[in-house]
């Protein structure tokens, strides 16, 4: 168990020292993820960004991803075939959706991190960065999304998930760092001692924090 987010966050950051890493750059999945990712941007000297990622639902069942929109200095656009096949759709039915997600993630980049454009990922090292997996259905959007941007590689890192999500995960990605792999596998804030959440205004301020470091 751990204490709270930035003690995981330094495990993280310790074993990814460990490794030899071409040119890092540090993205966090909000919000949770990012007092994970603060430790491990600072340990690696890797600028540090947000991985903004809105679920699109199906029609009548929200819960229902039919793809997802992931930020970036361009924004991705990644749909789930299997879902479209079921449905019986298309990726033009769901244009509408695909905009009002558009403006939600350039609405939240704007709140986290003002007029600071994406840090550019080609032909970096992506680190994905978050508090811990469940489904991973958030964050297999997101890796996908982060793929087409054209990253050297990527790599997964987060303190808890259980084996199964790893498993699937693991083909959308080049290595996976995890510290915890609990079985049987309870919710992710079971495997810490603190696991409050983290507000907007938290963001703002770890994001400036790691901006003025970044540009000093």
């Amino acid at each position: 168990m751990f204490r709270d987010r930035s003690e995981a966050g330094g495990a993280l950051a310790d074993r990814l020292d460990e490794m030899t890493l071409t040119d890092p750059v540090v993205l966090a999945l909000p919000r949770g993820g990012l007092p994970v990712a603060v430790p491990v941007a600072e340990r690696l000297g890797a600028p540090l960004d947000l991985l903004l990622v809105r679920k699109i639902g199906t029609p009548g069942h929200e819960e229902l991803a039919a793809g997802a929109v992931v930020d970036g200095d361009v924004h991705q656009v990644v749909f789930n075939s299997h879902v479209l096949s079921m449905l019986r759709m298309t990726e033009d039915d769901f244009r509408e959706k695909v905009a009002a997600k558009l403006a939600e993630i350039d609405e939240r980049r704007t709140r986290y991190l003002g007029d600071a454009v994406p840090v550019p990922v080609e032909g970096r090292t992506a680190v994905v960065v978050d508090d811990g997996i469940a489904t991973g259905a958030t964050v297999k959007a997101a890796l996908r999304g982060l793929r087409l941007r054209n990253p050297k590689a990527i790599i997964l890192a987060v303190p808890v998930a259980p084996r199964d999500s790893l498993t699937e995960i693991a083909p959308l990605v080049d290595e996976i760092v995890c510290l915890e792999v609990p079985e049987p596998f309870n919710a992710v804030g079971a495997h810490y001692q603190h696991f409050d959440q983290v507000d907007d205004m938290q963001v703002v301020s770890m994001m400036t924090a790691a901006r003025k470091r970044d540009l000093a």
